[in-house]
């Protein structure tokens, strides 16, 4: 009945709308201002150039094995790491590359990782998928469809037990909405009252199928219903949107709650992973989706008409993130690769 109580009192879904891929109503938005506006833009400008590097260096044979590219989903996490206080957690899948940026993970650390070399997050012996920074709270990238989900939920766990006050923000996608842990994952949070932030980025195609043609219920927010876990379906295209969903959600998680949904409705520009060539969609609707609703170029042109910035100070802003993207590529180009005797190091026996 406590659990049901909650769910009653929880805020009403609010759906926002702000892009041409987001199929709700208009709703209220939160403006973030001059200093926020232009911290948010260059967060999402340094996961950008980032990932177009890494698929560049891919191209090259530099970076072996699965690597999926964030580009278009920047705003997502960038606004939620906006709305997280120290101590907060962050767990999510093999997308993952964006979120360690946001965490505040060093650029050369990742991309070292991504090619295998020693000075990488895990030695060189993770890639891609499989990242991790205590310092930054960030508690991996993972391989296997979903299974964060139920890591993200034990990390909630331990702060229930531990009183912190920390809340984990669990990322997902639309694809691993449709795994059996995720709902075993739910059931636990909700008996718990487990302070979860469960975050779907629906990217609208999960590995290469719609969500329409794969998903009974499509709208993800409402996955939580009948374990009484509230869901709110956000614009995940603009990152104002995302951050004042993020900052109500997790206050709900943080006062003892329980769990949250936030659904974010975004797009992955790219493929898949890089051997994707993403013939389920046509080029239409990729151009399209980012002539109407790119996150970046949305936050160019409020920072503009603002007067915030000029066109100089933006392109400054984008040489100095080039640069310090070319740097963490130079460096896992020539960076040494892991000595064979880290073969038999980090191995439980």
């Amino acid at each position: 009945m406590a659990v049901q109580k909650k769910a009653a009192e929880a805020p009403e879904r609010v759906q926002l709308a702000r892009s041409s891929i987001v199929p709700v109503d208009e709703g209220p938005v939160l403006e973030l201002g001059k200093e926020l506006e232009l911290k948010a833009y260059g967060e999402m400008l340094l996961v950008r150039r980032f990932e177009e590097k890494a698929g560049q260096l891919y191209g090259m044979g530099l970076i072996g094995g699965f690597c999926h590219l964030y580009i278009g989903q920047e705003a997502v996490v960038v606004g939620m790491q906006m709305a997280m206080r120290k101590g907060d957690q962050v767990i999510t899948g093999y997308r993952d590359h964006g979120h360690m940026l946001a965490c505040g993970m060093d650029p050369k650390g990742v991309m070292a990782e991504l090619t295998g070399r020693r000075g990488g997050y895990s030695k060189g012996k993770g890639g891609s998928m499989h990242m991790f920074s205590r310092e930054k709270n960030f508690y991996g990238g993972h391989g296997i469809v979903g299974a964060q989900v139920s890591l993200g939920t034990g990390i909630a766990f331990a702060n229930r037990y531990r009183k912190n006050g920390s809340v984990c923000l669990t990322y997902f996608g639309d694809g691993a909405a449709n795994q059996g842990q995720v709902y075993e994952s739910f059931n636990m949070a909700a008996l718990w009252s487990l302070p979860v932030l469960y975050i779907i980025e629906n990217n609208r195609y999960a590995m290469g199928t719609s969500v329409a043609r794969s998903s009974a219920q499509p709208d993800l927010s409402k996955r939580g219903a009948s374990f009484n876990i509230p869901g709110e379906l956000v614009d995940g295209m603009d990152v104002r949107t995302v951050k004042a969903s993020g900052e109500r959600a997790i206050a709900w998680c943080r006062e003892g709650n329980g769990p949250y949904i936030l659904e974010m409705k975004t797009y992955r520009y790219r493929g898949h992973s890089m051997s994707d060539p993403a013939k389920y969609r046509t080029r239409e609707e990729v151009e399209k989706v980012k002539i109407e609703s790119d996150p970046i170029e949305h936050a160019r042109a409020r920072i503009l008409a603002n007067g915030w910035a000029t066109e100089d100070e933006l392109k400054k802003i984008d040489a100095d993130v080039r640069k310090r993207i070319n740097d963490a590529a130079e460096f896992a180009t020539y960076d040494p690769e892991p000595d064979p005797s880290e073969l038999y190091t980090d191995v439980l026996r």
